[in-house]
């Protein structure tokens, strides 16, 4: 089964994940002062509801059994789960402002459409060339 599961920083400095797919009718979602704190209690809320399924008598499926979770990050998510990311060498590589850059990290400014898919493509990139490198 896949799950789309959507990271945003709230307006509390909190981040949350949160998915319109269920399980059998249980809702999925995480919070956490960081990404990985929210990923973390996403997951569990996975292990909660099959616990749930089991409990109301149902089995359950191969497909509820594997659940491949693709994560969605707002730019503040992804840049605080991938904290190692240098982002003034990230905003050069990609071709964007480095002050506006950090604005969008910052939730201080929203990227456009034209802009998202900058920083997407670079995020593909990197992602490319970490694959084809070897040591």
């Amino acid at each position: 089964m896949k799950i789309l599961a959507i990271i945003e920083k709230g307006t509390d400095g909190l981040y949350s994940i949160y998915s319109d797919d269920m399980l059998l009718n249980h809702g999925l979602g995480g919070y956490g002062s960081s990404v990985e704190e929210a990923k973390a209690d996403f997951m569990e809320s996975i292990k909660e509801a099959k616990e749930m399924i089991t409990e109301e008598g149902k089995p359950l499926s191969n497909e509820v059994e594997h659940i491949d979770v693709t994560f969605k990050y707002d730019l503040q998510s992804f840049f605080n789960y991938f904290d190692w990311i240098n982002v003034s060498q990230f905003a050069k590589k990609a071709g964007i402002n480095e002050s506006k850059m950090r604005q969008y990290k910052n939730g201080l400014a929203f990227a456009g459409e034209s802009t998202t898919k900058k920083i997407l493509d670079t995020i593909k990139n990197i992602g490319a060339e970490l694959q084809s490198a070897t040591l």
